[in-house]
């Protein structure tokens, strides 16, 4: 089994059966066409990851024949995420990503701008492929909203004021938007039921765990030392949380960081409040409730396969 088959969602696999991972594959195929044009950007999709997006895809469009238009959707979405993981790394001056050397730091500035640039350009090309308006102005509210939560996230570096609300908005544009976009064009593509709720809502969580991860670690399961998010000032909602137990850590200055062994530290004093067990647990919710939001449109298999995919989730992050 390929690493994009991996767990935690091998039970989604497994109901969706030979269709559901025939689709993974071609999208996984379709995905290095499109970036052998250049080097750098075959690099960045030979990387890997979960594809999760693209299975979004998929089991919103589950039990359809429209195999092209879904493997098209898919693709786009992907490319969409791979171009902001290079931009992100550009922005945070990364030298890992998943582990492995990122493209800013074997290659530069320029030659990672411009990879970001055309993988976020070939998603658009391949979904004008499926010829249906809805389906760009889904992906294209997508992208300027993604755009603009990283914007926000700038915005809030090193700020000891974020609020819940702001945080929450922000990951809601940053990547709840582009979760939700992705259950939209499988909906639009294979003619099911409209899912950007649940989506939404997978997205949500997930950017919450993520976060509580750079706080909990351990480096072998993120690819990057704990406290990342400290270093480069981005303010999540466990140092949120934290900042109202703690005065230690209200009156914290992220710009006084030094480095990574100071930023463990900080961690630490983060766990030691419960802010990170707090966050973690509404983010469960959030996933608990999306499942009992379901709605009652869906297929039985197809409403398995959502359920498998928020507990794949959690799973991912436990």
């Amino acid at each position: 089994m390929s690493e994009v088959f991996a767990e935690p969602f091998d039970a989604v696999l497994e109901l969706g059966g030979e269709p559901l991972r025939a689709a993974m594959a071609s999208v996984e195929t379709r995905l290095r066409q499109i970036a052998a044009v250049e080097t750098n950007a075959l690099a960045t999709i030979e990387a890997g990851g979960k594809r999760l997006r693209p299975l979004l895809v998929f089991v919103a469009g589950l039990g359809s024949e429209a195999h092209v238009a879904l493997c098209r959707a898919a693709a786009a979405v992907e490319l969409i995420h791979s171009a902001t993981l290079v931009h992100d790394d550009v922005l945070d001056d990364a030298p890992l990503r998943r582990g492995r050397v990122t493209i800013f730091a074997q290659a530069g500035r320029r030659a990672a701008t411009s990879t970001g640039d055309l993988l976020f350009s070939s998603a658009f090309a391949e979904l004008a492929l499926n010829e249906d308006l809805a389906q760009l102005t889904a992906l294209s509210a997508a992208s300027s909203a993604l755009a603009r939560g990283e914007l926000m996230q700038r915005a809030d570096a090193w700020r000891a004021d974020v609020t819940l609300e702001r945080y929450l908005e922000r990951c809601e544009m940053k990547t709840a938007r582009l979760f939700a976009a992705a259950c939209e064009l499988g909906a639009l593509a294979g003619g099911g039921p409209s899912l950007g709720p649940f989506g939404h809502a997978v997205g949500l969580a997930f950017q919450i765990l993520d976060d509580v991860l750079d706080i909990t670690g351990p480096a072998e399961r993120t690819g990057k030392r704990r406290g990342a998010d400290l270093l480069d000032g981005t303010v999540t909602l466990p140092l949120i949380l934290a900042r109202e137990r703690s005065p230690e850590l209200a009156a914290l200055d992220l710009r006084t960081i030094s480095g990574p062994d100071e930023a463990d530290r900080i961690c630490e004093l983060i766990e030691a409040t419960g802010a990170a067990e707090q966050a973690r647990e509404h983010a469960l919710e959030l996933v608990a409730a999306t499942k009992r939001a379901l709605p009652v449109s869906s297929g039985t298999d197809q409403r398995r396969a959502l359920e498998l995919l928020a507990d794949g989730l959690v799973q991912r992050f436990a």
